[in-house]
């Protein structure tokens, strides 16, 4: 019969201070369930220290022992925490089992946030931090900076709690602005957004250089690149994927050991979500000297192993091209411009990384460097679909952009803070 609903979700606070939050989640099993989870928990700005997942096929038990990323985090909103992943859960009621195909909630209605300002340092993350505050999703964004120093901001966005076509959470919305910005923000306005969000403009052509470094989907064995660096040494860090199908007459065991970063489970597990694998049991031990180890026993959604050699292969060599290089990060001369992009793997249901526009301004807001104009975009290739932030960065301050030193420091700052090192 299963359990009350509202204890599908537990979120129990640690015995002593400091200690991990535990959260349960008990519910009916779905493929890509693990992936959802550990999207909404990076979300929420949480690190997972340790966890058990276990399913039988039909009904999942998932224990995951989580902290904040680090002491500057916002307070976490443990409560709406859980009402998002009650969200998640699929529901168990008899209807579930005579049919397991989940329909997929409507997709959330896209606003349009226009707002002028002047321009100061850190304005782009101190936005995009209300949004966090606020459960504001960015979809999109163009910004652009007029010479006389005004900040023309468009960003589209999504509310997690479903209430922005209400007066009071549109109003609660250009409040926050408006108390943030302070005199600097000159007007905000807030609307369904129309055509021009399916006819704005993605990223402007790249070169094929460019593409290359973005969009790879190999990494060379001889291949030493600032991507895959460990956080701590100046080497490459290789990580460890193998298969075993001795162990288990019903699964394949997947054992992975590679170097920690942010979202490391979120990108195993959209990786198996989206070659339709199903976790039967896992465990992910606590880091050891920086490193993180998972065994995983995983089969096809259809109950098979995964037992041909080929595909073997191809699986491990996905993984640990998703571990290695989650995201990249590249400056580049965009005519007398310097262009910073960073591009991340969007899952096949369309979601894309989260935090990735929030992590990145935190980077350029401590290094005192300015947004001049910025873009997130698509962009697609043979293999898979991209993500991709476009920042043109304000020549006028403390560093000069176009020495190499400087642009690798921007680059080594930005990765650190999208992989949490």
């Amino acid at each position: 019969m299963g359990v009350p609903w509202d204890d599908a979700v537990l979120i129990e606070k640690g015995k002593k201070p400091g200690e991990p939050y535990v959260i349960t989640v008990n519910c009916p099993d779905k493929t890509g369930l693990g992936c959802d989870i550990c999207h909404t928990i990076l979300e929420f700005g949480l690190y997972i220290t340790k966890g058990d997942v276990s399913t039988d096929g039909l009904w999942c038990y998932v224990v995951l022992w989580v902290i904040p990323r680090d002491s500057s985090s916002r307070a976490v909103r443990w409560v709406r925490l859980k009402e998002r992943l009650l969200s998640i859960c699929p529901s168990y009621t008899p209807s579930f089992y005579l049919n397991q195909q989940s329909t997929n909630a409507s997709s959330s209605p896209v606003y349009l946030l226009k707002f002028c300002s002047l321009d100061r340092k850190g304005l782009l993350h101190d936005v995009t931090q209300v949004f966090d505050e606020l459960d504001l999703t960015i979809q999109r964004v163009k910004v652009t900076t007029a010479p006389d120093g005004r900040v023309l901001d468009l960003f589209f966005i999504t509310d997690n709690l479903a209430l922005l076509h209400t007066k009071e959470r549109q109003n609660e919305t250009c409040e926050q602005l408006y108390t943030v910005l302070g005199e600097s923000c000159i007007s905000c306005d807030l609307q369904l957004a129309g055509p021009q969000y399916d006819n704005s403009p993605g990223i402007s052509s790249l070169s094929p250089h460019v593409s290359e470094e973005l969009f790879r989907c190999t990494i060379s064995d001889n291949e030493i690149h600032s991507q895959v660096l460990s956080p701590d040494f100046n080497e490459l860090k290789r990580a460890s994927v193998k298969t075993d199908n001795t162990l288990s007459p019903a699964h394949t065991l997947l054992q992975i050991n590679c170097v920690d970063h942010k979202g490391f489970l979120y990108d195993i597990m959209r990786t198996l979500k989206d070659c339709n694998i199903q976790i039967a049991y896992g465990r992910f031990s606590p880091v050891n000297k920086g490193l993180r180890e998972l065994d995983l026993f995983i089969r096809y959604k259809d109950g098979k192993k995964i037992v041909d050699p080929e595909k073997q292969d191809v699986l491990c060599s996905r993984l640990k091209l998703e571990l290695l290089h989650p995201l990249r990060v590249l400056i580049i001369d965009r005519g007398p411009d310097t262009e910073l992009l960073i591009s991340n793997p969007v899952e096949l249901s369309g979601r894309g990384r989260p935090r990735v526009f929030y992590d990145v301004t935190f980077a350029l807001k401590s290094l005192g460097i300015c947004i001049f104009s910025a873009k997130i975009g698509r962009h697609s290739t043979e293999n898979r679909e991209w993500e991709v932030y476009s920042f043109l960065l304000d020549e006028n301050c403390r560093f000069q952009l176009s020495s190499k030193a400087v642009r690798n420091q921007i680059v080594d700052k930005v990765r650190r803070s999208l992989m949490g090192w």
